[in-house]
């Protein structure tokens, strides 16, 4: 009764959601030793806003001396917990002590830790001093994987120049990483460009190198010539053909149409995955999905049960995600219960996606319920939950709900950068102008326009809402100019009719 009374006030479920924002703290436990070590200490710290400098300095004070094979040891064990911080500040303060010699690893986890915690331009600026070239030979491939996640294409390529004409890019490494950032910019001919260079350096090519390269290949020079790049592979003496490559050949055939070639490699794929291999098994299930082969889909998710290890929340979401694809809300449904039956923590995630296959299908009846059950369940509703049931509302026209669920969302725009869909933002404003609710359709356009939502489909509902109750619409006029709103046909006649 608790429950269905939170669904039916909004507000009630809104600080409920507030409340537990503040309970989201991490369940990572450390094994922190009883003795008074070095270690022990440094670990006990647990709090970013705690210094790893001062307990340092605090253990030289004392007169206890310290190696720099603890301090790699302790940094090491640090990032493995991401304390990532406190890595840092243990290498910052062994760098900066005389009696310590810094290698050239050093410099390169230094460099790391600065680009997990830090910013890319103080990155930039620590390689930029580190002593000599031949140090920055080990630093540079943490600087240019940055690069490349931020798909910077002129920094990695103007480092990659660099580390070249020192003679310093002789491993795939490097050249994989600009493959990488050439593929997720659609700079398919310059992947090319790069084996052509591997070739000429005489750089091997190692598994990756030729799943990029095929990838590439097909989308600039189609299926045959791709089919060739494997060919190579499978002749080339230092290279085992495993099943990413063979998933790799799978997904291009599947981009081809050509299906039947698609679920050979896929087998083949199968055969050289090992059994202890969960994510390579659910990665040929997204492909198997692709295929729309639900048969296959579920006996490799009864094959990646039988793996060892725990099943995790992003291993159910994934299958969930699969089913729901390919339409079987039923098969998905069951997935879902037994993922249910054995989670120690509700994953709001998990239930997302069922509850996105409800709306999308129209079934809101079950969505309520599976709302309420998350609920019961201890499941604390994020933004992406209250968007689907706003979106199953707006559908089914239950536009009260709808409203609240958006203020919900709006409440928690503070802990993320949601915002909601365009479609859904006119249909509250085109609900306001229908019920002529004059005043909250004044106070939703204020808020969409801090939002940077407001466009002109909310405009024209509210000048038509001013004309209708015959308000100036000078000030409308003028947050339209402001937010750069181009008007057209219908909204110059209406501005042009009612100004005075």
């Amino acid at each position: 009764m608790a429950i269905r009374s939170l669904l039916l006030n909004p507000k009630s479920i809104n600080s409920v959601c507030n409340a537990s924002s503040f309970r989201q703290i991490s369940s990572t436990t450390f094994p922190i030793s009883t003795a008074d070590d070095l270690r022990a200490r440094l670990l006990k710290l647990i709090f970013p806003r705690r210094s790893a400098t001062t307990v340092l300095q605090s253990w030289v004070d004392e007169g206890r001396k310290v190696s720099v094979l603890e301090l790699r040891r302790i940094s090491k064990q640090l990032m493995n917990y991401r304390r990532y911080k406190h890595a840092l500040e243990v290498m910052t303060w062994m760098e900066t002590q005389n009696r310590f010699q810094i290698s050239a690893v050093d410099y390169a986890f230094r460099l790391e830790l600065i680009i997990k915690t830090q910013t890319t331009s103080e990155a930039e600026e620590y390689f930029a001093n580190i002593p000599t070239t031949s140090l920055q030979k080990a630093a540079y491939l943490p600087l240019l994987h940055t690069y490349v996640k931020e798909r910077a294409t002129e920094k990695a390529e103007a480092l990659m120049l660099k580390m070249s004409n020192l003679g310093f890019t002789v491993s795939p490494h490097p050249y994989n990483e600009m493959m990488k950032l050439y593929m997720a910019t659609s700079q398919f001919e310059k992947v090319l460009s790069v084996i052509t260079q591997m070739k000429q350096n005489k750089i091997p090519k190692n598994v990756l190198s030729y799943n990029l390269w095929m990838g590439a290949c097909y989308e600039v020079s189609g299926m045959a010539r791709t089919e060739r790049v494997y060919k190579e592979m499978v002749n080339d003496r230092c290279i085992e053909v495993g099943w990413s490559s063979l998933s790799t050949l799978a997904n291009i055939y599947v981009k081809s149409g050509l299906f039947n070639k698609a679920t050979l490699a896929l087998k083949s794929a199968e055969n050289k995955l090992s059994t202890r291999n969960r994510l390579g098994c659910l990665f040929l299930i997204t492909l198997y999905t692709s295929l729309n082969n639900k048969r296959e889909v579920l006996r490799l998710w009864e094959s990646c049960k039988r793996a060892e290890g725990t099943i995790t929340c992003a291993n159910y979401m994934c299958i969930l995600l699969c089913l729901v694809k390919l339409g079987d809300i039923e098969a998905a449904e069951k997935i879902f219960v037994e993922w249910e039956s054995q989670c120690r923590k509700y994953d709001i995630r998990v239930s997302n996606i069922l509850l996105g296959a409800y709306t999308r299908n129209g079934l809101m009846e079950k969505a309520e319920v599976l709302h309420m059950r998350t609920l019961e369940r201890g499941g604390h509703p994020n933004y992406k939950t209250w968007e689907i049931l706003m979106e199953g509302w707006v559908k089914t026209q239950n536009m009260d709900r709808a409203i609240n669920a958006m203020k919900i969302g709006f409440g928690m725009l503070k802990h993320c950068d949601w915002r909601p869909s365009p479609s859904i933002v006119a249909a509250i404003a085109a609900h306001f102008e229908k019920s002529g609710d004059f005043e909250e359709m004044r106070r939703y356009v204020k808020v969409i326009r801090r939002l940077g939502l407001a466009s002109l489909s909310e405009y024209k509902s509210l000048l038509r809402m001013y004309i209708h109750n015959q308000r100036p619409i000078h000030d409308i006029i003028k947050m339209m100019q402001k937010d750069e709103i181009d008007m057209d046909d219908e909204t110059s006649a209406l501005v042009q009719t009612n100004v005075t």
